[in-house]
């Protein structure tokens, strides 16, 4: 029956709460071919509290997920020690992993306090999104400006990159990665072309979609691409996967006014994106702006977001 319990989150009542979902198992669940179960319905929705352990204190709250949607809905004043004790029994975690599942002592206070007809409301304090429009930082200098720039030719095939071969990489063009290469950095000329749905990258002569294709399976990735090609996406039929090496280009030292890092002219709704590398034994590498990296997932088809490129050469 614990399935069925309900929160009441300011006038909404939500309903039923994942016991079983985790932090972890939603990948599984909602982005890749592993966990429990696969949801493919864009409306189903779950919810389950997690333990978000980011900021200076931890902080018992409510998630809700779907396959293309994950939001905090509410923050649960829960005691502190009750939630610092949770955060304690998770052990020794990595920087990328600090979002938490609860135990049973949460589980217990939240069904005594705040579940059901005698909740305490009070204690749940509703998220607010707010709803802004995105800066994509100061214009960009004009493509017809007669400045000169030492170019240089990227790999942009497919690859079979593995472990070993990334501090290679970085280390030969000099790109940033915020733990192998904190001191790397790669200098882009983008300029604006005209296209508000482009950027072109004078130094890689490469055209890069500023937006990108919302998260999906690398299958849902390549339709995606199929597609924007026979439209015709900015005037262009040659879209395609950046190379590792490409999209590590984009990587800034410095986050940006988003969390990124990652130039303001790109936008944020794409914080890491699939390349056009596969890993040997398994697994798919991508480039992560928000934690300033390069990483594999383990699966078969993981989930990430794309960005198309193409080159101008």
């Amino acid at each position: 029956m614990g399935m069925y319990h309900k929160i009441k989150v300011g006038e909404r009542t939500i309903s039923p709460i994942d016991w079983a979902m985790t932090p972890d198992m939603s990948f599984g669940t909602f982005e890749s071919w592993g966990g429990r179960e696969r949801v493919r319905n864009n409306k189903e929705m779950v919810y389950y509290f997690f333990i978000d352990n980011w900021g200076e204190e931890p902080k018992l709250c409510l998630m809700e997920r779907a396959v293309k949607h994950a939001r905090v809905v509410a923050e649960i004043k829960a005691p502190p020690e009750l939630v610092k004790n949770c955060v304690v029994q998770q052990g020794t975690s990595s920087n990328y992993e600090k979002s938490y599942a609860i135990n049973e002592e949460v589980r217990e206070w939240l069904i005594a306090t705040v579940l059901d007809e005698q909740g305490d409301s009070r204690l749940v304090v509703p998220r607010r999104e707010e709803v802004r429009s995105e800066d994509m930082g100061a214009p960009l200098p004009d493509d017809d400006l007669l400045v000169e720039v030492k170019t240089v030719a990227l790999p942009a095939a497919e690859a079979i990159v593995n472990d070993e071969d990334i501090a290679g990489i970085l280390e030969r063009w000099n790109f940033f990665e915020a733990e192998l290469n904190p001191s790397g950095r790669f200098d882009n000329f983008l300029v604006d072309v005209g296209v508000p749905e482009v950027v072109v990258d004078r130094r890689t002569s490469l055209m890069w979609q500023s937006g990108g294709i919302d998260i999906g399976s690398i299958r849902h990735i390549r339709a995606a691409i199929t597609r924007a090609n026979e439209t015709g996406f900015a005037g262009y039929g040659d879209w395609r996967l950046p190379s590792l090496e490409e999209a590590l280009s984009l990587l800034e030292p410095v986050r940006n006014g988003k969390g990124l890092y990652l130039h303001m002219a790109f936008s944020r709704e794409q914080p890491f994106i699939f390349v056009a590398a596969q890993r040997k034994p398994g697994g798919y590498w991508f480039v992560d702006f928000k934690q300033g990296r390069a990483f594999w997932s383990s699966g078969t088809i993981p989930g990430g977001f794309g960005r198309l490129v193409r080159s101008l050469r």
